[in-house]
């Protein structure tokens, strides 16, 4: 499904697709504007939920800034896709962490209203952490999955605005931008955005072959 820049919705989104994609400078006014606008056009029922983090997670120290700084560099230079995987995890580990002891209660109680499917709930949940702790990525990855998931791709995509303004080399919303373009059928804005994630970890799961059938379609090369 292409995007139709006659509707005013669909500009929208174009313009906040156009944002995520620039760079690390983005424009969060896009973003804010995109989460009110209460004319959302549902793409087709999503059937997979955007990148998050494992079921289980090492214990991390918790100096975050140092640590987060070592491990990217670490999953960049990972000789195979079981080092990167031990890395990811630690690296979401890391995201994970709070100060706020309200907001880490809230987030389980979150997580448990999603595995329950009680989106609502969990929606609901999250705006509260959002609202206390906005600097938290992962609520806002958190938020952009349910957003997803109700098919609210502007909302959606605004959050993963939120969460790469605060940390560029997110890989799973990077990709999480990817599989919203596949889905509306932008199959170069969505390349461009799995190129990006690949860049950062070079072994996200199944991205490096979406990237191959992507090149092939958009480009008509193998890589």
């Amino acid at each position: 499904m292409g995007l139709n820049f006659l509707a005013p919705s669909n500009r929208l989104l174009a313009i906040l697709i156009a944002t995520l994609l620039a760079g690390p400078a983005l424009n969060l006014s896009v973003a804010a504007a995109a989460q009110d606008d209460p004319r959302v056009v549902p793409p087709p029922k999503a059937q997979k939920k955007l990148p998050e983090a494992p079921t289980k997670l090492p214990t991390v120290p918790a100096d975050r800034t140092r640590g987060l700084d070592f491990l990217f560099g670490a999953l960049k230079a990972a000789p195979d896709e079981d080092s990167a995987r031990h890395v990811e995890a630690r690296i979401w580990a890391l995201w994970l962490q709070t100060p706020s002891d309200t907001a880490a209660l809230l987030m389980a109680r979150a997580k448990a209203a999603i595995d329950a499917q009680n989106v609502d709930v969990a929606l609901k949940l999250l705006d509260a952490v959002i609202k206390l702790r906005p600097d938290y990525v992962e609520a806002w990855n958190r938020r952009a999955t349910i957003y997803y998931l109700k098919n609210d791709y502007v909302r959606s995509l605004g959050d993963l605005q939120q969460v790469l303004a605060r940390e560029p080399r997110h890989f799973g919303a990077l990709a999480g931008v990817g599989m919203i373009m596949q889905d509306m059928g932008d199959d170069k804005r969505a390349l461009d955005a799995f190129r990006k994630a690949l860049a950062v970890d070079p072994y996200l799961e199944k991205v490096p072959q979406i990237v191959k059938q992507l090149t092939e379609k958009v480009e008509g090369r193998d890589i």
